[in-house]
């Protein structure tokens, strides 16, 4: 059996939770998607997320979210990492740390998806063995999961080029985030696994990472504290679809994707941001 799962690249305040409302729907009808996965780890306000944006985003259509680095930026959401079914923290971070790095959507044709959130360790903050985890975790969950996709959170491009390869023939999909810049390097593996280094950003793209231009600028230059706004021009969704056949688990299609944003005025969405991030920070 065909099944087409669409990722969407880190969803970066209002304008990318806006373009979702607005179009994601359209998109998965368009398309024939039959399980959407979100990084959702900068949805409220350009860092972290809230509960009240984890149920819009669960109405907007996607049925599986992960995370980040700023997964714990809005404390509210600790009683959502340990209760939600749908909400996934990074694996290789503490044992002890609220939530889980795996969860599980069932179909409506059937199988049932699982997706694994990773974060790297080149550039980022201190966090266990990637690879270490996710070669204890994918056992446990092979009985549960029909196809099996791998977000890996990092910065380091040949850091998520390698986990591709690690796990190539083992998962169907390994796509990266946490960049928030497409790349242009899908492709299908030599064993059947779909990668692609980073699939983008979702929100204003006429921006330095979905923030204000000049006030990325500004810090640059400055060297000064400056709050990073965020940006609300050329808004849009970015991510993949990948076309896996369930049976074999191995992917056979993977495209980039990128749809425009309708209309650029987000002041009409309800803001469950939280408090806004003070001072630099992507």
């Amino acid at each position: 059996m065909k099944l087409k799962v669409l990722c969407i690249g880190d969803i970066v305040g209002r304008p990318g939770r806006r373009v979702l409302a607005d179009e994601l729907f359209a998109l998965i009808k368009g398309r024939e998607i039959d399980c959407v996965i979100a990084n959702a780890e900068n949805a409220a306000g350009g860092s972290g997320i809230t509960p009240q944006i984890h149920d819009k985003l669960l109405r907007y259509g996607v049925n599986l979210i992960t995370l980040g680095d700023h997964t714990y930026r809005k404390k509210d959401i600790v009683p959502i990492l340990e209760t939600s079914e749908s909400i996934v923290r990074p694996v290789n971070i503490s044992e002890l740390a609220a939530g889980k790095g795996v969860a599980f959507y069932k179909t409506g044709k059937g199988p049932v998806v699982g997706v694994v959130s990773l974060i790297g360790r080149i550039f980022m903050k201190q966090a266990d063995c990637p690879y270490s985890a996710v070669d204890k975790l994918l056992p446990k969950i092979a009985s549960q999961a029909d196809i099996i996709f791998v977000d890996f959170h990092a910065e380091a491009t040949s850091e998520k080029i390698a986990m591709g390869y690690h796990l190539d023939g083992r998962v169907s999909c390994v796509f990266g985030t946490h960049t928030h810049v497409a790349t242009a390097d899908e492709k299908i593996l030599q064993k059947g696994t779909a990668y692609i280094t980073d699939i983008g950003m979702t929100g204003a793209h006429d921006s330095v990472l979905g923030r204000k231009k000049e006030s990325v600028l500004k810090s640059f230059r400055t060297q000064m504290p400056v709050p990073f706004e965020i940006a609300t021009s050329d808004v849009k969704i970015s991510g993949v679809i990948v076309t896996v056949d369930s049976n074999s688990k191995k992917a056979e299609h993977i495209e980039r994707i990128s749809v425009n944003a309708e209309h650029e005025d987000s002041k009409n969405l309800d803001s469950d941001d939280g408090k806004p991030e003070p001072v630099n920070g992507f």
